[in-house]
C-alpha cells in the first residue's frame, strides 16, 4: 500500500511533468525565438514547450530538474546548434529522452570570427538573424515534425508555406528599412556579437564588448579599443539588448557621445505583450529602432 511519502512524490513528479495535449505531439524547443518558429509550424498539432522563455538568456541559462523531465516526455527537442546552447548535452544525458534531438540550423553555412575576449576562431551561433537562414530552420522544423508525426504531415507542409510566405514579405520590409539609413552611418555598437549575420545579409556593421556570448566579460583593454574605435569611425550609435546589463553600454555611450538607442531583441523575444513577442515583430522592432536613430 502505498505510503504517504509515496504519494507526495508522485503528485510533486505529476507536476514537473508537462501536461501535454492528448491528441498534440509534444516538442521542445530550447529558446523563446526558436520556440515560436516551431509554434507557427506546428499549430495545433503540436504542444510546445521552451525551455529559456521571454527575455531570458540562453548563453547563461541553468537547467532545473524539471526541464529534464520536460525533455523526457517530449517527442521532438529542436536546438539551434552551433554552440548556443552549451548546457544542452548533459541537460539530454541527465533526461534520459528519447526523443529526437533536432538541429534546427542544419544547412546553415556558419559565420566564423575571433572571439574578442578570447583571441581564438569560434562559431557565431546567432544564425537565425538572418532572414533568409530563418527560413532553414523552418524548412528543417517542417521535415522533422513531419518525420514524427506523419499523420500531420499535410497541416506542417501548409503550415511553414505560410510561414514562409510572412518570412519573405518580412524580408523586403527590413531591406526596405535598411535602405533609409546612409550606408555611414550602418555602424552600431551593440552589447554582443548577436548581429553578425544579419550585417551580412542586410549591409550593417555590429560592434560588441562583450564578444560572442554573454557569459564572457569584456577586458578593459578591449572597451578602451571599442571607444576608441567609435570616436575614430565616428560610430553613431550604442543599443542595449533585452538579455543583458545596460551599464557597460551607458558608459560605452557617456565616453563616446554615441546616441543609446532603444531596446533591441537579439536571443530572446519580449513577453507577448511586448514590442518583440513573435520572430517577426522581434525584426521589425530592431529594424525600427535602427531608423529612429540611424535614418536621415
Amino acid at each position: 500500500m502505498p505510503t504517504r511519502r509515496d504519494a507526495l512524490l508522485l503528485a510533486t513528479a505529476a507536476l514537473a511533468t508537462p501536461a501535454w495535449g492528448q491528441d498534440r505531439i509534444p516538442v521542445v524547443a530550447t529558446f523563446s525565438i526558436l520556440g515560436d518558429l516551431v509554434k507557427n509550424v506546428g499549430g495545433d498539432r503540436a504542444e510546445v514547450t521552451t525551455l529559456v522563455g521571454p527575455n531570458g538568456d540562453v548563453h547563461v541559462f541553468s537547467p532545473t530538474p524539471a526541464d529534464a523531465k520536460t525533455i523526457s516526455a517530449a517527442t521532438i527537442v529542436f536546438v539551434n546548434g552551433l554552440g548556443l546552447e552549451g548546457w544542452m548535452t548533459r541537460l539530454i544525458s541527465a533526461s534520459g529522452t528519447k526523443a529526437a534531438i533536432v538541429t534546427a540550423s542544419a544547412g546553415v553555412t556558419p559565420r566564423e570570427m575571433t572571439e574578442p575576449n578570447a583571441g581564438y576562431p569560434a562559431i557565431d551561433p546567432h544564425a537565425g538573424q538572418s532572414i533568409a537562414h530563418a527560413k532553414i530552420y523552418v524548412a528543417n522544423i517542417r521535415d522533422a515534425l513531419s518525420r514524427a508525426d506523419p499523420g500531420g504531415k499535410d497541416i506542417y507542409e501548409t503550415n511553414a508555406k505560410a510561414y514562409l510566405i510572412k518570412l519573405d514579405a518580412l524580408d523586403s520590409e527590413v531591406k526596405d528599412g535598411v535602405a533609409k539609413i546612409p550606408p555611414d552611418r550602418r555602424k552600431i555598437i551593440t552589447t554582443h556579437y548577436a548581429f553578425g549575420y544579419f550585417g551580412d545579409a542586410y549591409g550593417m556593421q555590429f560592434i560588441a564588448p562583450e564578444g560572442l556570448s554573454t557569459d564572457t566579460e569584456p577586458s578593459a583593454k578591449g572597451v578602451a579599443l571599442i571607444i576608441a574605435q567609435i570616436r575614430r569611425e565616428k560610430i553613431p550609435a550604442v543599443f542595449l539588448e533585452n538579455i543583458t546589463d545596460p551599464r557597460l553600454m551607458n558608459e560605452i555611450a557617456k565616453e563616446t557621445g554615441a546616441t543609446i538607442g532603444s531596446t533591441l531583441f537579439s536571443d530572446a523575444l519580449s513577453d507577448p505583450r511586448g514590442p518583440a513577442g513573435t520572430y517577426i515583430d522581434m525584426m521589425r522592432h530592431n529594424v525600427s529602432e535602427f531608423d529612429k536613430v540611424l535614418a536621415r
